[in-house]
């Protein structure tokens, strides 16, 4: 058996659309520190004495919906993408894939890892954008767990992937399949973040305003915001769309405090302006999951109620065989 490991890790899912089993989730996700960044007795407080009791109706209803016979969605897309790449990297790499929360267990995978003995570990988040709620929780976490083995590995980590040019490509091909020229108007839709942690990212700038929406300014390589922004640029030339038919949008909000403008706001404001028919792109999630499936979904009755006619969702990129070659690619 080869001595490399491919460590795939997505966000998680709960393991039934059960009460019980999306309260565990979101205990574990939303006490996670990098998540909520507030102070240790203030998030416990606020997480599991306010959000979940408040919050766990309908975030069970929500993932019923989601659900399918095959189970989730997120968790079906990682199992086909590790099977894949198994076959497509022949023995090259062990291919494993994990959850950061929920089941498969992050500490669990590593611990089949370590006993295979290998000497070599790639771990690739599968968020092609840095923030530190996502790929800065995986990071810390696996380094946390295999700090304490007696042997550790050499530990290789694919920390952003928005500008690879195979990743780029991939969902280039999604897109162009649904003729993005034929819409009145194009959605670039990321998951939105607090403001506090997008201006955690920024060292001092003399007073000087950011334009991360504008350019790829010089502190913004772990920017969220701005490689948000850079990664719609980069789809966009190469799509070659019209100038002013496209947006960028953050979406998935918890309050007015976070990342503008809201994706959801953004769609009521174009059916009101008479667009007909909108494209949605989320470049911000190589598999579908809650945000994608079942959010724009209510998105599409959103944009009807005020007027405007068809919205359709690019999906992701799952595990399409484009995605599971751009993947090969960029652990070169």
């Amino acid at each position: 058996m080869t001595k490399r490991a491919l460590l795939l890790v997505n966000v998680g899912t709960p393991d039934s659309p059960s009460k019980k089993d999306v309260r565990r989730f979101l205990r574990a996700f939303l006490n996670d520190r990098r998540v909520i960044d507030l102070p240790w007795l203030f998030r416990k407080i606020l997480v599991n004495l306010i959000i979940i009791p408040f919050r766990i109706k309908k975030s069970t209803t929500l993932y019923q919906r989601l659900w399918t016979r095959e189970g989730s969605p997120l968790l079906v897309y990682l199992n086909g993408l590790v099977d894949k790449l198994q076959q497509s990297l022949q023995g090259r790499y062990q291919v494993y894939g994990a959850m950061r929360y929920g089941n498969p267990a992050l500490k669990e995978v590593l611990s089949q890892i370590q006993f295979q003995g290998v000497e070599e570990i790639t771990v690739f988040p599968l968020y092609p954008q840095y923030a530190s709620s996502t790929t800065g929780s995986v990071v810390e976490e696996v380094f946390r767990i295999i700090g304490k083995w007696e042997v550790i590995p050499a530990i290789q980590v694919v920390n952003q992937f928005y500008n690879h040019p195979a990743f780029l490509n991939a969902f280039v091909r999604q897109i162009a399949s649904f003729k993005p020229e034929t819409f009145d108007h194009v959605i670039f839709s990321y998951h939105g973040l607090p403001m506090r942690q997008i201006d955690k990212t920024h060292p001092s700038i003399a007073g000087r305003a950011c334009n991360c929406n504008r350019e790829m300014p010089e502190h913004g390589t772990f920017c969220y915001r701005a490689t948000c922004y850079e990664t719609t640029r980069q789809l966009i030339k190469i799509l070659k769309l019209a100038p002013g038919k496209t947006t960028v949008s953050f979406q998935s909000r918890l309050s007015k405090n976070w990342l503008e403008p809201f994706t959801d706001e953004v769609i009521v404001n174009l059916a009101q302006k008479g667009v007909k028919r909108i494209l949605i792109v989320a470049p911000a999630f190589v598999a579908d999951c809650l945000e994608t499936i079942v959010e724009i979904e209510d998105y599409k009755m959103l944009f009807t109620k005020h007027g405007g006619g068809e919205l359709v969702l690019v999906p992701g990129l799952n595990d399409e065989s484009v995605w599971v070659q751009a993947v090969a690619e960029i652990i070169q």
